[in-house]
C-alpha cells in the first residue's frame, strides 16, 4: 500500500448524513492541512444528530456539515475516493470511469438501521466512528 498522502480525498456513501462526515472529520483532523478532504452521498440527508455526538465525544465537530450528492461537489477530480457503502461504491466506479483516480471500498456498517434504547443506538454509531477512526488513521499513517 502506498504510504504517501494523497493530496485530496473523498469519503462518499449514501446519504452523506453518517458515515462520510463521520470519515471526513477524522481525517480532516488528522491532516488539516496536507490534506484536502471531502464527502458526498448518492442522496443527501441533513447530517444525523446521533453522528454529531458519537463524533463529539472524541472532540471533533460535525455539525455544521453540509450533505452533498456527487453533483453537489465543486471539484469532482480526486486522488483517492473511499466509498463506505456498496451503493456509493456504483456511483465511484462510474464517475470515475474516465478519470484517473484510486478507489477504495471500505463496507461500513449503517447504524441507524439500529434500533432499540437510545443507548444501543448510540453503541453502533460509536462502532462505526472506532471502525472509522481505525481504518483512516492505518491508511493513512505517516511512515
Amino acid at each position: 500500500m502506498d504510504s504517501r498522502l494523497p493530496g485530496s480525498v473523498l469519503f462518499c456513501c449514501t446519504m452523506n448524513s453518517v458515515r462520510s462526515p463521520m470519515a471526513e472529520g477524522i481525517l480532516k483532523a488528522l491532516y488539516p492541512k496536507q490534506v484536502f478532504v471531502d464527502s458526498a452521498g448518492v442522496r443527501k440527508e441533513k447530517v444525523d444528530p446521533l453522528a454529531v455526538e458519537v463524533m463529539d465525544e472524541i472532540g471533533l465537530d460535525i455539525s455544521k456539515h453540509r450533505s452533498k450528492n456527487f453533483e453537489d461537489l465543486e471539484d469532482s477530480s480526486f486522488d483517492l475516493i473511499i466509498s463506505l457503502s456498496p451503493e456509493a461504491q456504483h456511483t465511484a466506479v462510474d464517475m470515475t470511469r474516465t478519470m484517473a483516480c484510486d478507489v477504495e471500498f471500505w463496507n461500513t456498517f449503517d447504524p441507524t438501521i439500529v434500533e432499540g434504547t437510545r443507548e444501543q443506538r448510540l453503541a453502533a454509531y460509536r462502532e462505526v466512528r472506532d471502525f472509522l477512526n481505525k481504518k483512516i488513521r492505518e491508511r493513512f499513517a505517516r511512515h
